[in-house]
This record gives C-alpha cells, sequence and structure tokens, in this order.
C-alpha cells in the first residue's frame, strides 16, 4: 500500500488504493460524526440513510454515491465539495467577450430622450 501518513490520517495520491481512500474516508467522516455529538442512528435517520449504510460508510466499504451526498450534507460538508468538483469557469477569451458587451457609459440620445426635466429659470 502506497500512501502518505499526515498526523494520522492518509495523504490521497493518485497510487493510494481505492480501498485505502474509502478506509480512510469512513474514518474521517466518523471522526466528524463524533465531534459533532451524533449518533449512527440519529445520524442516519437524519440523513435519510439506513444505520447500516452508514456502518458501511465508515468502515470504508462501497455505498451509493448519493447516501454519501446525504451524509455530507447533515454534517455541513457538502459545500467543500465546490474545493473538489469546481464549476465551469469561463476561459480568459469568453471572458473578454462578455466584457466588451457591457455598456461602460450612456449614450447622449438615450439620457436625453429618457428624461422630461427641464431647467427653470426662477421667476
Amino acid at each position: 500500500m502506497e500512501y502518505i501518513a499526515n498526523n494520522g490520517d492518509m495523504k490521497f495520491q493518485r497510487t493510494s488504493p481505492d480501498e485505502a481512500i474509502l478506509s480512510e474516508l469512513g474514518q474521517r467522516l466518523a471522526r466528524l460524526r463524533i465531534a459533532a455529538g451524533v449518533t449512527q442512528s440519529e445520524l442516519a435517520e437524519k440523513a435519510g440513510v439506513g444505520k447500516r449504510t452508514l456502518e458501511r460508510l465508515e468502515a470504508g466499504e462501497s455505498v451509493h454515491a448519493v447516501n454519501l451526498i446525504r451524509v455530507m450534507r447533515f454534517l455541513g460538508l457538502l459545500e467543500r465539495l465546490e474545493a473538489v468538483l469546481p464549476a465551469r469557469s469561463a476561459g480568459p477569451i469568453a471572458l473578454l467577450k462578455s466584457q466588451a458587451k457591457e455598456r461602460q457609459r450612456a449614450s447622449r440620445k438615450a439620457a436625453a430622450d429618457s428624461s422630461s426635466w427641464k431647467w427653470e429659470e426662477p421667476a
């Protein structure tokens, strides 16, 4: 098995075996659950998964991705997936094109037509 321990935690690497990664994920989820003061039964119920499914997840066994998402949502970890799988961002050319289409200032004609106010001299 090729993985690097860091303060008791495994550092995920391309060469890490799937089983080792699943085991580490399960251990981390279990530690977070315990730190939150939630039992397996409570977490399973609140996350909408079976207790046995949660036990398998924490043991590093394979589970459906939707069950992992449900558990992560309850533990407040779902937002962290953005860091792992960020939304597709526009490339530099697309950004330049979108900026070129934005108006930088109002034209004189549009400003004159849109205003019905006129300056009146005091009597």
